[in-house]
């Protein structure tokens, strides 16, 4: 009988110490298992970009990479764009972001920062030839390119007189001034030195390097416990000296002494959402959106009219019995329906100024012009399909009517096919007015502030993301509404079958 019990209890022993030994190992197993998604913009070297064989690299991965080997967890990489991975951390829809994010009270109301990893300062870049602009103050009443969203970008509203064009990258903006479009550019110090050291971008130099003293920190959501985590791995790997191994990887110098603590660690969330706040955001976010609306109809409308002209005549060549001259009209229709409509602007914008200045001549853009002719451009290949079946949905026994009355071909085309065509493309034609409507978004890439920019700016600068996408989209739907409605009454209007019953 006592043997039986001993035998049991050294059962019970056995069984109780392999579970706690199963136990620690899966605590120590999730510890280590555990994975942050975190948020960056591949477009800002030489802290976050692309190798050309598309790998993530810079300073702030091989950083984020030593931080999470030191505290025992995995990354998980995420590409966001700059202006909307704050507001992504603050809904929780990523665990962390390292972005080269400059630590600001505006930006501490919202999210919570780590400990400061790296000293930045803004500074300004002109064009090599330039010698007007020497200091901050000479940039007065001048043309500058920022990116959304950035130190830089506010920094760029204090001065007096200024033009602002907001892009969603660095190299976009810097871009701009290589293609002579602004007068400077305030941006990041590190980053431009490299574009410039790299020779990625030339005619451009740095005529004040720091203009601020500024500091990265990495962000999460208020009161995340992720934030403990993420410290305690940078306390170690600058303890360690792992961090000044990365620093002078990447610059080549000294890494320097960095504060302990954000500058702004005790800052209270100042965006409690509620649904009297969110009104009262929306309400007041409303006259600068209606001013981009006004010039979103602005440039649809425009080029509509020029898209309906060039793809009438598109569609009509599309109809010719001269070979060449039909596979011509082919190829353009292809490839303008072929490649997205994003591409086309950044060739427009971009590409073919830099182009021609390759070949020794000035040249540039300004953005309303090279919005319309992309949008014309595009809007015409679809406009000339349009036309073309509308033309051969006509019985071929008007034409030969017509011609037996003695009437030229163009004055069949005229006078008889196309005004009965017409009446048939009304329907496409508004759905073609309705998708250049909502597409002239996409203008917002070359720092055209149209609707979706205006919103964009706002968001930038209130980061109540939610209130103001909801209130871009209540606009379009209004604009895509009353759109939708004046195209049925021109249905209506232009009915053979009303205009008989009127009469």
């Amino acid at each position: 009988m006592i043997r039986l019990n001993f035998r049991r209890w050294w059962r019970w022993l056995f069984v109780v110490s392999v579970s706690c030994v199963l136990l620690t190992g899966c605590s120590v197993n999730d510890s280590i298992g555990k994975t942050l998604r975190v948020a960056t913009e591949p477009a800002f070297p030489p802290f976050e970009f692309k190798s050309p064989n598309g790998e993530l690299q810079g300073f702030s991965y091989d950083l984020m990479n030593a931080i999470a080997s030191a505290a025992n967890f995995k990354v998980n990489f995420q590409s966001i764009p700059f202006d909307g991975i704050i507001p992504a951390v603050q809904a929780k829809t990523i665990d962390a972001a390292i972005s080269s994010i400059t630590i600001t009270a505006e930006r501490t109301k919202t999210v919570d920062f780590s400990r400061p990893y790296f000293k930045a300062g803004l500074a300004i870049a002109v064009r090599n030839n330039n010698q007007d602009i020497t200091n901050l103050d000479s940039l007065k009443n001048k043309k500058l390119a920022v990116q959304i969203g950035t130190t830089g970008a506010e920094k760029a509203k204090s001065i007096p007189g200024v033009q602002i064009r907001s892009f969603d990258s660095a190299p976009l903006a810097l871009q701009e001034l290589v293609n002579g479009n602004v007068d400077a550019v305030i941006n990041d110090a590190p980053v431009t030195l490299y574009a410039i050291n790299t020779g990625n971008l030339q005619g451009i130099k740095i005529i004040q390097q720091l203009l601020t003293e500024e500091y990265y920190g990495i962000a999460t959501a208020k009161n995340s416990p992720n934030l403990t985590l993420i410290n305690d791995g940078l306390d170690k790997i600058l303890k360690n000296g792992a961090y000044s191994q990365i620093y002078k990887k990447w610059f080549k110098a000294e890494a320097p002494s960095l504060p302990a603590k954000s500058p702004f660690a005790n800052q209270v969330n100042g965006n409690k959402a509620n649904i009297f706040t969110s009104l009262n955001v929306i309400w007041r976010a409303f006259p600068l959106l209606l001013q981009g609306a006004f010039v979103t109809l602005q440039i649809t409308v425009i080029s509509v009219i020029l898209g309906l002209v060039s793809g009438s005549l598109i569609g009509i060549i599309r109809l010719s019995q001269i070979k060449p001259v039909r596979w011509l009209a082919r190829a353009y229709i292809d490839f303008f329906r072929g490649t997205p409509l994003l591409v086309q602007i950044f060739m427009i914008y971009f590409g073919i100024p830099a182009l021609v200045q390759q070949l020794g001549f000035t040249f540039s853009f300004n953005p309303f012009v090279a919005g319309v002719i992309a949008l014309t451009l595009n809007s015409a290949a679809y406009i000339a399909e349009i036309v073309r079946a509308g033309i051969q949905s006509i019985e071929t026994g008007q034409t030969e009517a017509a011609e037996s009355l003695g009437l030229s071909a163009v004055e069949i085309m005229r006078y008889v096919i196309f005004p009965q065509a017409f009446r048939r493309m009304i329907p496409p034609l508004g759905n073609e007015f309705i998708s250049l409507l909502k597409d002239t978004s996409l203008v917002s890439v070359i720092g055209f502030e149209e609707l979706l920019r205006k919103g964009q700016l706002i968001i930038a600068s209130n980061y109540r993301s939610f209130e103001i996408y909801a209130a871009i989209a209540l606009v379009y739907l209004c604009l895509t509404l009353l759109s939708s409605q004046a195209f049925s009454k021109l249905e209506v209007w232009m009915n053979p079958v009303r205009q008989q019953r009127k009469i």
